[in-house]
């Protein structure tokens, strides 16, 4: 069990692996999806592959959004 709130299950749609970073896209329903860069060596320790089930945990105290308008 954890403490944060924002948990979302879903199914990885694809990692991308690089020699440090991986990019994880989970398919949370509803035609939206979450995209996370984790360590490559968390990848394999979860073992993420297309079609597994996944939890989405987003612990964070701000969001930023930027364009190049003013």
């Amino acid at each position: 069990m954890l403490s944060a709130r924002n948990q979302l299950r879903g199914k990885v749609l694809s990692v991308k692996s690089g020699s440090v970073m991986s990019e994880v896209v989970v398919d949370i329903g509803g035609g939206n999806e979450i995209v996370a860069l984790i360590s490559a060596s968390s990848a394999k320790r979860l073992k993420l592959k297309k079609g597994r089930e996944a939890l989405v945990v987003i612990k964070s105290t701000e969001v930023m959004i930027s364009t190049d308008d003013e």
